[in-house]
């Protein structure tokens, strides 16, 4: 029977204190005398030998770090990645890119895969964070950030859905609208399909539960997926719906297309919003009133984080900003004065 490896996560675990301590003490980084004392002490009794990932540390590192996305056709992933190249280009790191294709245990192999090819660190757009990315994430000696998605179990970073769709509740209702539609994807998804819907939820009903309804209809990420639920959004218009409040602005261009082709009119007939802030969402007609996403951003923020984890510093990142971009899809309801919106900004 093979001889049971001692991970880092381990020696962490048995001494008290974190793996990012525990690096930092491999790493010949400051630490308390008495922290270094427990981890000595575990160091000793389990007969630890320092393994590639902490050799990698005192050697500068392999200048390899592994990207796990959810898909490669994505506006948002082309962002993403932009804002981390922005950061480990200029330290001179080479990225390894994989997709997932929205499968959890695709990308649970792809994470597998980069650590088995000696990358520094591993950056994860995830799709969903279960338990078994938290178990997979204490077995391995490279260090993981996950951004999308957050669990308390391990490193993450992310923009704040919840706020994001309270943002979007709170214009809508001050602009007049007591009845929508939310065409948001499965909860499986627990940023865009969970938080981000029930942020919307709560701000939009705030006060007035009862008298402001909200319709849910699923759909896909995809263009033509939103675009299919044309005639269950006509039935909910048909309902009294005034507003198509997507849960991407992707999803909002296939709205946008079904609705042109059945002649009805945004915003005169409908109002129709997004999430994200996509270039392409200013040149539609009629331009989309968006909450913009600094994808850029959170691509920088995300590589900085991992960079810190691997120094061995582990400092919470600071609040990433959201704007609500008023445009041309959204119709003030009761009032025939189109009186200027008051500037809506919020910072998750």
């Amino acid at each position: 029977m093979s001889e049971h490896k001692v991970t880092i996560q381990e020696i962490a675990d048995m001494a008290g204190v974190s793996k990012s301590t525990v690096s930092r003490y491999l790493n010949q980084g400051y630490i308390s005398e008495e922290k270094a004392a427990r981890i000595r002490e575990v160091i000793r009794a389990t007969g630890y030998k320092a393994n590639f990932f902490a050799k990698r540390l005192k050697m500068k590192e392999s200048k390899l770090v592994g990207v796990v996305l959810p898909r490669m056709d994505s506006v948002t992933v082309g962002k993403l990645l932009t804002g981390i190249g922005r950061i480990f280009e200029p330290r001179g790191y080479q990225g390894l890119l994989l997709s997932s294709q929205l499968s959890v245990d695709k990308e649970l192999a792809n994470i597998r895969n980069l650590a088995q090819q000696g990358v520094d660190g591993i950056i994860v757009d995830s799709v969903g964070i279960t338990e078994r990315h938290v178990q997979l994430a204490r077995s391995l000696d490279v260090p993981i950030v996950f951004t999308g998605q957050q669990h308390a179990d391990v490193h993450w970073l992310k923009l704040d859905d919840y706020a994001a769709g309270r943002l979007m509740g709170a214009y809508l209702r001050q602009m007049g609208h007591a009845h929508a539609v939310f065409l948001g994807v499965s909860e499986r998804d627990k940023a865009v399909g969970g938080d981000r819907k029930r942020g919307f939820l709560d701000a939009f009903q705030e006060g007035r539960t009862g008298e402001a309804l909200v319709d849910f209809v699923e759909t896909g990420f995809d263009f033509l997926s939103a675009y299919g639920c044309g005639p269950a959004l006509e039935q909910h218009m048909a309902g009294g719906a005034t507003v198509v409040v997507c849960a991407t602005d992707n999803i909002a261009l296939g709205v946008l297309r079904y609705f042109h082709e059945l002649r009805v009119r945004v915003p005169e007939d409908v109002s129709v919003t997004g999430f994200g802030g996509y270039d392409v969402s200013a040149v539609v007609y009629p331009a989309l009133t968006t909450v913009q996403f600094d994808y850029d951003l959170v691509g920088m923020k995300t590589a900085q984080y991992l960079l810190d984890v691997l120094s061995g510093t582990d400092e919470p990142v600071g609040e990433l900003p959201l704007h609500l971009i008023e445009r041309e899809s959204v119709r003030r309801l009761g009032s025939d004065e189109a009186a200027p919106v008051e500037s809506f900004h919020a910072l998750a």
